[in-house]
């Protein structure tokens, strides 16, 4: 009986020998890899999160800077922050030096800065954000065909008011007024009656000789 036991066991123990020459190195290969792929997982979650603690201490750094005015300053804590394009702080950060950068008479630098963050932004909104300030850029040079093609890239629900009021802005200084009227028309429907904005949009409508409603203001 022992020796039928035996006999089974050796079987056993053959067959598994077999299995293992045929796959044990696939196997091997595949809980290598399965293993290595959670490590790796843990390693970039670890990185992400030290590096996105790095940018916010940057992105405080370039804010201080903006604040005070200190573009060198500002220029110079940015570089770092572009570095670390991977966390949403950096394209925030760049957008704070790009409006000090106008500010200071830099607008070639601006426009740089914003077209970074159009081609290097992690957040739609934010790259959005930048098409609109650079259009604004573009149309004090009167590169409207360029501005009016970065006004068709934006596409965030949310800013298609802000969208229709550069339009206008744009169509009125290629003297188009009817045109000019409607986007403005479309801006200050698409204005939440709280936002103060709306009173701007409704004074270039007035300009236009437009009451809101679309009745012609009185002369």
């Amino acid at each position: 009986m022992a020796s039928h036991l035996d006999l089974e066991e050796q079987e056993q123990l053959d067959q598994l020998k077999a299995f293992w020459k045929q796959w044990g190195n696939l196997i091997t290969w595949v809980i290598t890899i399965c293993l290595a792929s959670f490590a790796a997982w843990q390693g970039w979650n670890r990185w992400q999160s030290s590096q996105a603690t790095k940018a916010e201490s940057i992105y405080t750094v370039v804010q201080a800077a903006v604040q005070a005015g200190d573009l060198a300053k500002a220029d110079a804590a940015v570089k770092d922050l572009q570095g670390l394009s991977g966390t949403s702080f950096a394209a925030q950060g760049v957008l704070l030096v790009a409006k000090l950068q106008f500010e200071q008479g830099k607008v070639d630098a601006a426009k740089a800065s914003l077209n970074w963050v159009i081609q290097e932004g992690k957040l739609a909104e934010v790259r959005d954000i930048a098409r609109l300030r650079l259009s604004g850029v573009l149309l004090d040079e009167k590169k409207y065909d360029e501005a009016g093609k970065l006004l068709d890239a934006v596409a965030t629900p949310e800013f298609a008011a802000l969208v229709a009021d550069r339009r206008g802005d744009m169509l009125v200084l290629q003297d188009k007024g009817a045109e000019a009227r409607a986007q403005y028309e479309k801006a200050y429907a698409g204005m939440g009656k709280t936002v103060e904005y709306r009173q701007l949009i409704q004074a270039k409508l007035a300009r236009l000789g437009v009451a809101v409603g679309g009745e012609e203001a009185a002369k």
